[in-house]
């Protein structure tokens, strides 16, 4: 079996999110938020991982462009021995409960582009295929738009991102959507090719003989909140980790 067929983590990769702050609290899809868009840039990164045990290593890119009310981010990860392993684009506006995707695309490696449409005029996420529609509330993100919308509400108000507030978000994948938590863990100093860096720990652990991967992310304040390491983990050792190389500010 080729090593990309079947890893769970290449199918669970970003995820979708409106927040909530403090203790856990049911899904704050309703929440008006005040969010801070950083500057728009191109983040490139490291990547290593192990898929079935064997090693891989590559690069990947976030491309974001945001302005007053409307953006666009875009993820590529790419190995020597897949060439583009995966490419998403999240293309939206911004409203009252900050991060608003319209379009959401993925392409995968060996596997059909999907695209999820969020109508806001009917109210309603249209997946591909026969999957059945969702009733489109207010707050739902993507699997890329949710860092973004992570990073945009700490820019705005840090003290959100204290260690131990615990965040509940709602997913919109290309077939269904579904419930993530996360929590906020420690400040640190990582070591990056950018030099050390002040960080802002957080994980997502999968439930129970849930299907996805745990996932860890490390935001970096001097750096406008960015993503500067991003790291998916299953329980048999497999694990998918990419690490900041270059910045670009545009």
């Amino acid at each position: 079996m080729h090593p990309f067929n079947a890893p769970r983590m290449f199918r669970q990769f970003f995820f979708a999110a409106a927040v909530c702050t403090g203790l856990l609290q049911p899904l704050a899809a309703q929440e008006k938020l005040v969010i801070s868009l950083p500057p728009s840039a191109d983040i490139n990164y490291d990547l290593k991982a192990q898929i079935n045990g064997l090693p891989l290593s590559g690069t990947a890119l976030i491309q974001w462009h945001g302005d007053h009310n409307k953006y666009r981010l875009l993820y590529e990860t790419r190995t020597a021995l897949t060439g583009s392993l995966m490419l998403e684009v999240s293309e939206g506006s911004v409203d009252a409960y900050g991060i608003a995707p319209d379009i959401f695309s993925s392409k995968r490696f060996r596997r059909d582009q999907e695209t999820v449409n969020f109508d806001r005029q009917t109210r309603q996420i249209n997946f591909p295929g026969n999957a059945p529609t969702h009733v489109l509330q207010a707050g739902e993100q993507d699997r890329i738009s949710v860092l973004w919308q992570l990073l945009t509400i700490a820019r705005a108000a840090p003290e959100r991102l204290a260690p131990g507030a615990v965040w509940e978000f709602n997913v919109v994948g290309p077939r269904h959507s579904e419930s993530w938590v996360f929590e906020v863990r420690e400040t640190k100093r990582l070591r990056t090719a950018l030099g050390a860096l002040d960080v802002l720990h957080v994980t997502r652990t999968a439930p129970k003989n849930a299907k996805t991967p745990q996932m860890n992310v490390w935001f970096a304040p001097s750096l406008d909140w960015l993503p500067v390491r991003i790291r998916l983990s299953e329980a048999d050792g497999d694990f998918i980790e990419q690490t900041i190389e270059k910045l670009t500010r545009k």
